[in-house]
């Protein structure tokens, strides 16, 4: 048959791009069209995200789109990362810039909102770990700080949400976004209503939630016109980025709890698809979050540190005047002493230090361990470590569900990583497959190619991403060593 093109608008905070999927009925193929810059913008004391500058980005990209594939374009959606949020008025006027999820408003909310209600019963109305970034807490603030604005909003919209509403006037919010916000309750599968109201945030401005794969309308008339598309039909993917990254996950075991996940980058989110989401006190007392996924799953999952430790060494090494790519820092660290030195990733100390060196350092000196010197010893202390912290969410993740995973997918950049991927089957004790790199896109692409038909089903989605790209296999190896570095990981946790 001849390809047709689904477009994929991957924002992230740094970057966003506009894809082009390529289908011929059982492989896919990804083309960037368009690439630009993304991130927070200072307006006063305040950090907020320029929509309006996206938004004229992804025509740039669908004008390129059309010149490019003209009528075989069939549909166009858009993911980004959670959280974050846009507010409109009765009459569809937005209310001011978008807060980014880092802006300093938030500091201190999260305690106020259990001065209201306490931790327990927001976590069993909506299931999703604790952070203050969460967009609870973001209408929290503005409740107290901007009252105003919040009284006058009348259409509440994730950030993927409103880039549809431009595109063809949708008024819906995705489930995988809306699981994001800590309002959304996940066994009513309804906004946490009750919850909202008693933390005094209006519940009127919440619209409809509606699955990945719905066709939310056609293109704009004004829209095709500016950039040369035909009245494509736009359609939700999973629009939480994480949420079309795991529904390209190419397992054989999908709608079975057999297999884990680790979406691997700057943070790693490692978690498992369960049917519905787990609540427990056990589930609290890990901090593990449950965010929506495709067809109705959930994706009960771990926020680690990931390679932010690796990223943030070798910007240290360069100020030390040692500028070194990583392929030259995975070499030095495979050749480094195994198990010297091993700290958790996701201790606070780790989060933004002005030095990751000297905060590692100082981690394994008070911990009683050696000290890591060189650039190796280093690396290898982070990528051990993550290893090791994976293998402790994994059986997190099996207590909570009472099943055994049997294996483990790793997708996104870190996947290149093949040493990490290696430790990672050794620590955990299970068979890694690892790829494709570009999981998000590709669950956006193919979910919209799900709604035209044209894939019957998410068993079968993932089949295209087998046959389209190659999955590489990772055995566990040296178990003695790795199962005796995990009792000392586990006793440095405790420490």
């Amino acid at each position: 048959m001849a390809k047709q093109c689904f477009l994929g608008v991957d924002l992230g905070a740094e970057s966003g791009r506009v894809m082009a999927g390529l289908f011929d009925g059982r492989r896919i193929e990804l083309r960037e069209l368009h690439r630009f810059p993304n991130g927070a913008v200072r307006v006063g004391d305040t950090l907020r995200w320029d929509v309006l500058r996206l938004w004229s980005e992804i025509q740039n990209g669908l004008s390129r789109a059309a010149v490019e594939y003209g009528e075989q374009i069939v549909s166009v959606g858009v993911d980004t990362w959670g959280v974050d949020y846009t507010l409109m008025s009765a009459d569809l006027e937005l209310l001011g810039h978008p807060y980014h999820y880092r802006d300093a408003r938030t500091q201190g909310m999260m305690q106020h909102a259990f001065t209201r209600v306490p931790k327990e019963e927001i976590f069993r109305a909506t299931g999703i770990q604790f952070m203050e970034i969460n967009t609870l807490y973001q209408l929290v603030a503005m409740r107290q700080q901007h009252p105003r604005v919040l009284e006058l909003a009348g259409v509440f919209l994730m950030m993927p949400d409103y880039m549809h509403w431009l595109m063809c006037g949708s008024r819906v919010v995705e489930f995988t976004n809306a699981t994001t916000t800590q309002c959304y309750h996940p066994v009513q599968r309804d906004w946490s209503r009750d919850l909202l109201q008693r933390l005094e945030i209006p519940t009127e401005m919440f619209p409809e939630v509606v699955p990945p794969g719905t066709k939310l309308g056609t293109l704009r008339a004004d829209v095709a016109r500016d950039t040369g598309l035909r009245r494509i039909d736009v359609v939700a993917p999973a629009t939480h980025d994480t949420g079309s990254a795991v529904a390209a996950v190419p397992t054989q075991y999908t709608g079975q709890p057999r297999w884990a996940y680790i979406s691997s980058g700057t943070w790693s989110l490692m978690g498992v698809e369960v049917a519905e989401a787990i609540v427990t006190d056990a589930a609290l007392a890990r901090n593990v979050t449950n965010e929506g996924g495709i067809d109705g799953t959930y994706r009960l999952l771990k926020n680690i540190m990931g390679l932010w430790l690796v990223q943030q060494c070798r910007r240290s090494f360069q100020r030390r005047g040692r500028d070194l790519d990583y392929s030259e820092l995975t070499a030095l660290a495979a050749e480094a002493p195994p198990f010297r030195s091993l700290v958790d990733p996701d201790s606070p100390e780790f989060l933004a230090p002005d030095d990751m060196v000297e905060a590692i350092q100082q981690w394994c000196r008070q911990s009683g361990q050696p000290v890591p010197e060189t650039e190796g010893q280093l690396v290898r202390c982070a990528l051990e470590s993550l290893a090791l912290k994976y293998r402790v969410v994994l059986d997190w993740l099996q207590e909570l569900t009472g099943q055994v995973v049997e294996a483990i997918h790793i997708v996104g950049g870190g996947s290149q990583n093949r040493l990490l991927n290696q430790w990672t089957a050794s620590a955990c004790g299970r068979p890694v497959f690892a790829g494709p790199v570009e999981a998000t896109a590709l669950g956006n692409v193919l979910i919209q190619a799900r709604a035209a038909g044209e894939i019957a089903s998410l068993n079968e989605l993932r089949t295209v991403v087998a046959e389209s790209h190659t999955i590489d296999r990772f055995e566990p190896a040296e178990q003695d060593a790795w199962q005796e570095a995990l009792e000392r990981f586990r006793a440095l946790l405790r420490r």
